[in-house]
């Protein structure tokens, strides 16, 4: 790739936000910062017959009027958060796809449940109708590489296009596939992230199967990371995109205030509890600080992960306290304000540390009111010099990664 060195660093030049409680950056960080919740009542479906009846829904956003007939029928409305997000990153870093070579921007997203509301609906028509009524796109909309394929052939896009599996871990993964894609020289400009949307009746049945799930009914305090009194998370759609150059690219470009850089990351998986083997998430954090050729004592605030379950939130808390010692690093979950995203909670946080960095401010946990942990848990938002930010992602099934980013 023309211009690219090994030195370079990864930029973040463009950021885009989906939430429940915000349908841009600007709604969703102001909201975050305040404390104010998107959690409510589900209303994509009677979910009167389910165990739960909360989710994190983007409610202020008209899909229909942001995406064109065309792609409405082709896409689920993942792909649709992704679209919109896709194009408003490259918007805020200024990139025009049209001004650049096809093949030499990327696009890597994270997904954990794919299309299942297109998926459901097109299997109901199977069942009740017959195959005749299942429509073309039932092959592509619901596989989770579509959302990927979707930005790729809208922004025209042409280099290495791909997605990562792995829950909310997958969500970080991606970050390190985009710097990846840069240092290798097979890309100039990375799209990356990731989004979900995962409250439909399908969906939501898969979910109660980990038992993970909180039964609260108070929208305020159903989701309490940290909290002596938790008992599971919200699910909730939405996430992140972000646009991940070279910096010699960016800054050919005339970029000057990069939103930060990638500087650090690794990834661990959980032993077997049978071999007696620890959890991941230590490790992994180890390797990302090493990856960024810093200490613990360079860390300003950790992003966590904030399962909202005492054994998750445990071995989180541990860890944590095991890397920094007795210096108690500030730690936030603002996901209790929208819920657990899956692949599209990580980017939400990249996204929120980022702003923090800019402006100066650590974003609260304020559903939780009684830290049971050896933490210093942010439950108001804080004013503070923040230069540098670990975020923190366990996903279902063992997986475990850390994020490094820092000021650019």
């Amino acid at each position: 790739m023309s211009g690219f060195s090994v030195r370079d660093r990864a930029l973040i030049t463009g950021v885009a936000a989906i939430s429940p409680n915000g349908s841009d950056t600007k709604g969703f960080w102001e909201a975050t910062c305040g404390g104010e919740s998107g959690i409510g009542p589900i209303t994509r479906f009677d979910a009167g017959s389910f165990p739960v009846g909360l989710a994190g829904e983007v409610t202020d956003v008209d899909l229909t009027g942001l995406i064109e007939g065309r792609l409405a029928v082709q896409t689920d409305r993942w792909s649709q958060f992704g679209l919109i997000a896709a194009s408003r990153a490259l918007r805020d870093a200024g990139v025009v796809p049209q001004e650049q070579p096809g093949y030499s921007m990327a696009v890597i997203t994270a997904s954990s449940s794919g299309g299942n509301e297109f998926g459901q609906r097109e299997i109901e028509k199977l069942w009740s109708k017959g195959p005749k009524h299942v429509g073309p796109y039932q092959s592509i909309a619901w596989f989770y590489a579509a959302t990927t394929g979707q930005i790729s052939i809208n922004e025209g896009m042409k280099g290495p296009c791909g997605v990562v599996v792995a829950e909310q871990a997958g969500g970080l993964d991606v970050f390190a596939h985009a710097r990846r894609a840069l240092r290798a020289g097979d890309a100039s400009v990375v799209l990356t992230g990731g989004v979900e949307a995962p409250i439909g009746p399908y969906a939501l049945a898969c979910q109660l199967s980990s038992g993970l799930l909180s039964r609260s009914t108070d929208p305020l305090r159903a989701y309490r990371p940290f909290d002596e009194e938790a008992d599971g998370y919200v699910p909730g759609e939405g996430g992140a995109m972000f646009i991940v150059e070279n910096e010699s690219s960016a800054r050919a470009r005339g970029v000057e205030q990069p939103y930060g850089e990638i500087a650090g990351y690794a990834a661990a998986f959980d032993a077997r509890p049978s071999s007696g083997g620890q959890p991941g998430l230590y490790r992994a954090i180890g390797l990302a600080l090493d990856d960024a050729g810093i200490n613990p004592q360079d860390i300003d605030v950790v992003f966590a992960d904030g399962r909202g379950l005492p054994l998750y939130d445990q071995q989180e808390a541990d860890a944590i306290s095991r890397v920094f010692g007795a210096r108690r690093v500030p730690v936030t979950a603002p996901k209790c304000l929208y819920g657990r995203l899956y692949a599209g909670g990580p980017p939400l946080d990249v996204a929120a540390a980022l702003l923090s960095i800019r402006d100066g401010v650590i974003p609260p946990t304020p559903a939780t009111t009684d830290p049971a942990y050896f933490i210093d848990l942010v439950t108001t938002a804080r004013q503070a010099h923040v230069r540098t930010c670990l975020v923190l992602a366990r996903g279902y099934g063992g997986f475990n990664a850390a994020l490094v980013v820092r000021a650019a």
